[in-house]
């Protein structure tokens, strides 16, 4: 394999047995093992155990964030819809037999200290999958956009942690059922109170 292709196949394989066993269990002579490669390749492409972390995480959060937003765009046209599709999009991950729960709270979980690089990692994933959300509920001309985004947001989190321990897709149905809920309630009146408002200066 060119070099590329060996650093892919290897943060591939960190996540696999991060996802799997948890970041500090799975031990850098297992990620070698399970790729296949000498020890002193791992350590050309990744300085320390934290690097692979912290690389595996990055990949992942783009992988996630563009899989999310090329779904989402398929799916809808309508603003407002596509916050609705990000629930759909969330089902087929909870749906995959990999799912494990969230591979970015798992990691903040082992990496407590708030200034840990793989806790601000983890948290950078989350702030930009917000983001996102706070751009669709512009697009939908939401009344109030960081709260919805930010409800929207909470709906996700809370249908992944219940969709771990029940091992069901029905909490991501119910949260997005919830958000319909949230939705309707900010239509064309809210919106035009939110206009009527005035704007701080």
């Amino acid at each position: 394999m060119r070099r590329s292709e060996i650093r892919g196949h290897l943060l591939d394989t960190a996540l696999r047995l991060f996802n799997d066993h948890g970041y500090h269990a799975a031990g850098i002579d297992l990620i070698i093992a399970e790729a296949g490669v000498a020890k002193t390749t791992l350590y050309r492409h990744f300085e320390t155990k934290e690097d692979l972390i912290l690389a595996a995480l990055e990949r992942r959060d783009e992988e996630d964030r563009n899989a999310m937003r090329s779904f989402v765009e398929q799916l809808a046209s309508d603003p407002a819809e596509r916050l609705l599709a990000t629930f759909d999009f969330l089902e087929t991950t909870v749906r995959d037999k990999q799912f494990r729960g969230c591979i970015f709270l798992s990691a903040a979980g082992e990496h407590k200290d708030a200034v840990d690089p793989v806790f601000r990692a983890a948290l950078m994933h989350k702030r930009l999958s917000l983001a996102y959300f706070e751009e669709l509920a512009h697009a939908a001309r939401c009344a109030e956009p960081k709260r919805i985004a930010a409800e929207i947001n909470l709906l996700h989190e809370g249908a992944v942690a219940v969709a771990q321990i029940t091992r069901t897709a029905e909490p991501v149905r119910q949260a997005k059922r919830m958000a319909q809920q949230l939705l309707a309630a900010d239509g064309p009146s809210a919106r035009k109170d939110a206009e009527r408002r005035p704007q701080a200066s």
